[in-house]
């Protein structure tokens, strides 16, 4: 057979069902084949970046290894910055690039590049099929590896003749791996000494928490300890339901206001992240003067990488978190469970209290123009029909949803990791093409939209039912508050305005970008349309754009 036929029927072997790609010359042999394999769709996007960033959320939200084809040197490039957001999110995938015939690479061909090079910064494994006989080997190991833990992309680089060659060697045959061990209960006994041990307990989780289906544990767990939860700032799934009174935000982007958030926690409980990404240097560390730290990871990587941890386990994180409630439900005296039990008095009154505040918030602010970031918030939040998910690039509009909406877990949410713009437009496709029997909403700013806004093309290509909601602020107001930011940590005093950080000069039309792109749009400029708009937009069935004009930071 051929080393197309080898690859196509890996990819039928793997369970594969989706290849997200941007098609061209070099990819000509995989093109070519699909019509002898129906059982995989081929997902055409309008660049490199958006399949690149669709196939990515696919991953997450299936459950499945992510597939793209990309096209040689310029478009590998294309995807980097979102191979750099997948690598982040921990994000299983198969990433291919057509590569000019080998014979002529001594000529340096048109479009011709070290593809593994290229790719070798942003991904797990990094290799080129050399020979049709390589293909089946090199697939095997490439679907492990990107499955391995962490998870991660993986590159493959398809040579245009190596694809045609003739070749005995066939597919492998997938194996069945179960890779978490199993936590060592010494580790399980120590870190619940710690945490009977503690008054005032923090828990921080992260995205492993949803991968591993032990969000429900997660909950027994804080509610036995009388634990405040807290998020990554940057996450991608919602590991804890936000309505529960133990739920805060996600927390800062650096190590002093990391500390300031976790107050006078006594003892930290990390589970399940990549702890922590900062963005501004701190002297200070993460955590409170004096509070033990104990982590839980399901792999080796992640444990004890970016903190020091005074008691650190490796293992299913699900087991770990089951195996705490065990041996403190055990283990607890009854003057601790009195303590846990007024510890979760405190916290739900604190809820309701910062429930009060953002109502009011709302409230204040409800009939201004142009609409409040609030106000918004709390029209999405009465439009989405029910079992919806949100795929939220929101940005600076982010702490408002995180008031306003609630998320029940796992599934409900996807954020975006890493902080490159641009993955909500893009990676929503991915999230509707895995979960089609349920609404889809994506929420962007105008500026993020920017980068992937092809993606609407897409949506009304492949037919996905879509609700784009874009704020338009005409500005990248992230970049404002960060400036103001720098300014004060490093002492600069300055009256000199924004620079380069509107959009105004000339305005973004969205309606007309996305009906230039076959998607039907709304703009919004009165506060009382928004939920109109959008519920109006779910009830047509198809992918839709609703625009809507939101304040500025002047």
């Amino acid at each position: 057979m051929r080393g197309r036929d080898v690859f196509m029927q890996t990819l039928v072997a793997q369970g594969v069902e989706r290849i997200f790609g941007n098609p061209g010359t070099t990819e000509s042999p995989l093109l070519d084949s699909l019509a002898a394999y129906p059982s995989i769709r081929y997902v055409t996007t309008l660049q490199e970046s958006i399949a690149l960033c669709a196939a990515s959320y696919y991953a997450q939200a299936s459950g499945k290894t992510g597939v793209v084809s990309l096209h040689v040197a310029p478009g590998l490039g294309n995807a980097i910055g979102m191979m750099y957001g997948a690598l982040r999110s921990g994000s299983p995938m198969v990433i291919t690039a057509g590569q000019q015939d080998t014979r002529i690479r001594l000529n340096n061909p048109v479009l011709g590049h070290d593809l593994v090079a290229m790719a070798a910064p942003v991904t797990k494994w990094s290799v080129q099929v050399e020979r049709a006989s390589e293909m089946g080997p090199v697939l095997r190991r490439a679907f492990k590896v990107a499955n391995d833990g962490p998870p991660g992309p993986v590159f493959v680089g398809l040579p245009i003749d190596v694809m045609e060659q003739e070749t005995s060697v066939g597919p492998a045959e997938p194996a069945s791996l179960w890779r978490t061990p199993h936590p060592e209960p010494k580790g399980i006994a120590a870190i619940a000494e710690a945490l009977l041990a503690a008054e005032r307990p923090v828990i921080v989780a992260g995205d492993d928490i949803a991968r591993a289906g032990a969000s429900a544990d997660l909950v027994r767990l804080a509610e036995l300890v009388g634990a405040s939860v807290w998020l990554e700032g940057l996450k991608l799934h919602m590991p804890f339901p936000t309505a529960h009174p133990s739920a805060r935000l996600g927390l800062p982007l650096d190590s002093a206001a990391i500390a300031k958030a976790l107050g006078s926690a006594d003892m930290v409980l990390l589970v399940g992240g990549s702890f922590f990404e900062d963005v501004w240097y701190a002297a200070e560390g993460p955590f409170p003067a004096g509070a033990k730290v104990a982590q839980i990871e399901a792999s080796h990587e992640r444990l004890a990488y970016g903190v020091a941890p005074g008691l650190g386990l490796v293992g299913s994180i699900r087991h770990a978190l089951a195996g705490l409630v065990a041996e403190i439900d055990r283990a607890a005296s009854a003057d601790y469970r009195g303590a846990a039990r007024q510890r979760n008095k405190a916290l739900a009154v604190l809820k309701d209290k910062e429930n009060a505040v953002q109502k009011i918030r709302a409230e204040k602010a409800w009939d201004r123009e142009p609409i409040s970031m609030p106000r918004v918030m709390a029209e999405i939040r009465d439009a989405l029909p029910p079992r919806a998910i949100v795929v939220d690039e929101s940005i600076t509009a982010s702490i408002d949803l995180a008031r306003t909406l609630d998320f029940s877990g796992p599934g409900d949410y996807y954020g975006a990791r890493g902080g490159g713009i641009g993955q909500g437009v893009a990676g929503v496709l991915g999230v509707a093409v895995a979960q089609p029997r349920r609404p889809v909403l994506c929420i962007s700013g105008d500026g993020s939209a920017m980068y992937a806004i092809q993606a609407l093309w897409t949506a009304a290509h492949v037919g996905l039912p879509i609700v784009f909601v874009i704020l338009a602020n005409r500005e990248y107001r992230v970049l404002k508050h960060n400036i103001d930011v720098y300014r004060q940590k490093f002492d600069i005093v300055s009256q000199e305005p924004y620079a380069h950080m509107d959009l105004a000069g000339p305005p973004l039309g969205f309606v007309e970008m996305a009906n230039g792109m076959g998607v039907p749009a709304t703009r919004v400029i009165k506060p009382g349309d928004v939920g109109a708009a959008i519920k109006a937009a779910f009830a047509s069935g198809k992918p839709h754009l609703v625009e809507v004009a939101i304040e500025a930071k002047r």
